[in-house]
């Protein structure tokens, strides 16, 4: 029996034979032409033989996967559109006098780089988008077909990465598990598996060849564990843990529309993390009881220019609505350190993470501030919107945000354009904010923990450096501690305080942000239930006479 490590990314127990699915290899070779405008034309033509099959896996998506899923594939066709992706290109062809697959082959990897050198998990899965489309287009030029067989009978899938055309096109009814050496819980492979409801294991050094391939394997998806040619001790255990894993995903399924409260009475608010309005069917179906973090930025990544009012205000009206009068917190632009956007001409920083970044660009550039704040402020007329501003370190800052607001309101008042009553918060990701908290909650209506930054700078680690795994520790004395301030200076001051970092869907964290009396925890739309279990079968009192 070999056993191998990874990372969970999907909870669930899976036995069964093992495939191992390889691609084919891309050799593209660079070679010297003289018609350019040749190769231009292959490639338009390429361009919109590859709009058509994202047509095809949109609408195949959306019957099995729904809207959420499938709107990965509108994000595609926005890569094959984008400006920078094709100006490369061009530019490539025209300059070097070289093939179109080279300068479609070297441009993808170009940008993928870039968005794999992000700090942002969720920035860095959109390198495999970029890989995706680069690689269909090739085969495209090279008349190569993508479609994809892996068996007759259901198997664990042992890859060294799929994309999202890839794992769209596979029979589900013959997918038992995923397994991956790279990737991660944003990457689209995790997020199927999790809505598919099996278990999947990434960053697993396996060995991806006949040494495994055929084999019998065991996935434990929870554990972030694979067991190959697994001996029978493990297998009934594994047998057993499946029959209890069943059992247990039952009961969660049986806490939907039940509060968060805990046995002593203790009321929680279980909000989602999202980063589109697509991801709100995930936190509607997952029985998130709000929205505790729209990632605006993405608004903007996605474009080739600054979005309009009208354009954002489309987008948060349209979130508002889905939310039917649940509340949704929106934080506005954090644009900056790994997430850019080449139309805001940003200078170079050595240490853009202590930079130009977030609520600095947006005081900064107050017309692009202005514009985000009227749009949510019109949208706030058709649903309970909050607003939450991010790397506030300063009462300064506050102040000329209110300053700014009251413009907005007054232009609108005077245009007779009608508009909420918005909820007005701020988050708090470093020492300096934390501090100061006792003068900050005097000021907003709500504070937001992020804790994946606060963590980050109290602690002067990487998070996303591997390197340094062994000294990060997000459950580290002084980040709890923080924590626990910012929570007791915002309850003297009569406002709520929430936790929207990754440690909100920590399992072996929620007690104790039970007892510092976090008021709301947000976090990705899957782990809401499984919090909730644990809210309520906790006993507060009880706990911290035993801590």
């Amino acid at each position: 029996m070999q056993i191998y490590n990874g990372k969970g990314v999907s909870g669930g127990i899976a036995i069964g034979r093992i495939r191992v699915y390889k691609k084919r290899g891309q050799e593209i070779n660079c070679i010297s032409v003289t018609d350019t405008d040749k190769e231009l034309i292959r490639f338009r033509d390429a361009k919109k033989e590859a709009a058509r099959q994202l047509d095809i896996l949109y609408e195949k998506a959306l019957k099995d996967l729904g809207e959420e899923n499938a709107a990965i594939f509108e994000a595609h066709q926005m890569i094959l559109e984008d400006i920078d992706f094709n100006e490369s290109v061009e530019a490539i062809v025209q300059s070097k006098n070289v093939n179109i697959e080279y300068a479609v082959f070297e441009t993808g990897k170009k940008i993928a780089e870039i968005f794999a050198q992000m700090d942002d998990s969720y920035m860095k899965e959109r390198a495999a988008d970029v890989k995706d489309v680069s690689e269909r287009l090739l085969n495209i030029l090279k008349g190569a077909s993508d479609e994809i067989f892996i068996s007759d009978e259901p198997v664990i899938i042992a890859a060294r990465e799929l994309a999202p055309s890839e794992t769209i096109q596979l029979d589900k009814s013959k997918v038992l598990s995923f397994v991956t050496t790279l990737g991660s819980s944003n990457s689209h492979t995790a997020i199927l598996a999790r809505m598919m409801a099996i278990p999947a294991v990434a960053r697993v050094e396996l060995p991806l060849d006949d040494s495994i391939d055929g084999k019998l394997g065991i996935v434990d998806g929870e554990a972030g564990l694979i067991y190959v040619e697994p001996d029978e001790e493990t297998c009934k255990e594994m047998q057993l843990k499946k029959q209890q894993e069943h059992q247990k995903q039952k009961m969660l399924q049986q806490l939907r529309g039940k509060e968060s409260t805990t046995s002593d009475g203790q009321k929680v608010m279980l909000y989602a993390n999202i980063g589109s309005v697509e991801d709100i069917d995930a936190a509607v179906r997952n029985d998130a009881e709000g929205v505790g973090l729209f990632r605006t930025e993405f608004i903007y990544m996605e474009k080739e220019d600054y979005p309009t009012e009208e354009e954002q205000f489309q987008i948060y009206k349209q979130a508002a609505e889905k939310m039917e009068g649940r509340r949704i917190i929106i934080r506005t632009l954090d644009i900056g350190a790994d997430k850019k956007c080449d139309y805001f001409g940003m200078e170079q920083e050595e240490n853009p993470a202590l930079g130009c970044r977030a609520i600095r660009i947006c005081l900064m550039r107050p017309e692009i501030f202005e514009t985000q704040l009227r749009a949510l402020y019109r949208a706030s007329n058709y649903g309970k919107i909050a607003i939450m501003y991010p790397m506030i370190t300063s009462i300064k800052e506050i102040r000329r945000i209110k300053e700014i607001v009251s413009k907005v309101k007054a232009e609108l008042k005077a245009e007779g354009i009608p508009y909420g009553n918005l909820e007005q918060g701020i988050m708090i990701e470093t020492p300096a904010a934390v501090f100061i908290s006792k003068e900050l909650a005097r000021e907003v209506d709500f504070f937001s923990i992020g804790t994946n930054d606060l963590t980050q700078y109290a602690l002067a680690i990487d998070r996303q450096n591997t390197k340094l795994d062994e000294f990060y520790d997000a459950h580290h004395p002084s980040v709890l501690r923080m924590i626990s301030m910012v929570v007791e200076n915002a309850h003297q001051a009569g406002i709520w305080v929430g936790i929207c970092g990754e440690l909100g869907a920590d399992p072996q964290i929620t007690k104790e942000f039970l007892a510092m009396e976090v008021d709301e925890l947000s976090m990705s739309p899957e782990s809401i239930l499984q919090i909730r279990k644990i809210i309520r079968e906790t006993n507060v009192r009880e706990y911290k006479m035993k801590k």
